[in-house]
């Protein structure tokens, strides 16, 4: 089985939840942090990618600024929920050595709800490093269940995020470092379906 050392789930967790990160426009993220569950409006026909690395999640909205990525949101959600999906996933492109060939990917493929990409993980100034990070996609019945059974609280960190971005931008790294979300090596086990 094609085995990526530098493929690890790195996460802030309890003995329950793990949290993922996912940014919005004020529309759908601010109502969703203040009642603490995503409004009707959240489409959960569509499949949701969550990132339970902080930095990644800052270099995808480009800390705050991007249209529609202006709320950045914390979500709280049961391991049971997270491992259920990791279980079911499928790497969203064929990789030689993790399936035997792209005809199985392919039909792993369709019936996976869910779908994993291991990105570059990031740096305060949001340099590739070089290990990789987890973005996990859920579609269907696993963004239905996300939104409405897996999610404990809904926290809005933009606030946190400009704290951060502000020291970044004035050179003060150890202090922003400091406000970082502790992330952890996620007790997973092995998953040889993802290539890790």
């Amino acid at each position: 089985m094609h085995h990526v050392a530098n493929r690890r789930i790195r996460a802030a967790h309890t003995a329950d939840t793990v949290t993922v990160y996912q940014a919005y426009s004020p529309r759908l993220g601010v109502p969703a942090a203040r009642d603490g569950r995503f409004p009707p409006a959240w489409k959960r026909e569509r499949m949701t990618w969550i990132k339970p690395s902080f930095l990644w999640m800052m270099y995808r909205c480009g800390w705050a600024a991007k249209p529609d990525q202006e709320t950045v949101l914390a979500v709280e959600i049961t391991r049971e929920g997270f491992d259920h999906a990791l279980r079911g996933a499928c790497l969203s492109h064929h990789e030689h050595g993790t399936h035997p060939d792209a005809a199985t990917w392919k039909r792993a493929l369709r019936h996976s709800a869910a779908r994993v990409q291991w990105d570059p993980e990031r740096d305060l100034h949001l340099n590739p490093l070089p290990h990789r990070s987890l973005q996990l996609g859920l579609s269907g019945p696993l963004s239905r269940a996300y939104a409405d059974e897996w999610t404990v609280a809904i926290r809005d960190i933009t606030p946190q995020v400009r704290e951060i971005h502000g020291l970044v931008r004035a050179g003060e790294n150890a202090a922003a470092r400091a406000l970082l979300p502790v992330e952890t090596p996620y007790p997973a086990g092995p998953l040889p379906h993802l290539g890790a």
